[in-house]
């Protein structure tokens, strides 16, 4: 898989993550956030269209899990599980693919990947296949 940036692009899309006080508006469209130290080297400025209303609920308090970001703001992707498989017609042969749960991410967010590539990178996931 690679690695990923936080909050730009890639195979996987971001997750919203917070909720964070709004310290201040910077501009017409952009607010600052407070965040807390472990979230130290993100920018914390945000355009409005980032931004989502939260509803404080408590049954949506997950723990947070160690996250190891690298000094260039990116993390490393680390497959969990293979959730499914299929196979993909295309003119003239078939692809093998595999649904690939990532560490970090939910259900939802598994990613479909071809099985070469997955073997190849992550042989340790298809040990019982």
């Amino acid at each position: 898989m690679g690695v990923v940036q936080f909050g730009k692009k890639g195979k996987l899309s971001p997750r919203y993550i917070g909720s964070y006080l709004i310290t201040e508006r910077v501009g017409k469209v952009a607010y600052g956030l407070e965040f807390p130290s472990e979230l130290s080297k993100v920018h914390d400025v945000f355009h409005v269209s980032m931004l989502r209303h939260y509803v404080s609920d408590h049954s949506h308090v997950i723990p947070p899990q160690p996250l190891e970001i690298n000094l260039d703001l990116t993390y490393d992707e680390e497959p969990v599980t293979i959730l499914d498989w299929k196979d993909k017609e295309l003119r003239n042969k078939t692809m093998r693919l595999v649904k690939v749960l990532w560490r970090n991410h939910s259900v939802e967010e598994a990613t479909w990947e071809t099985e070469d590539r997955m073997r190849e990178m992550y042989s340790r996931l298809f040990y019982d296949y």
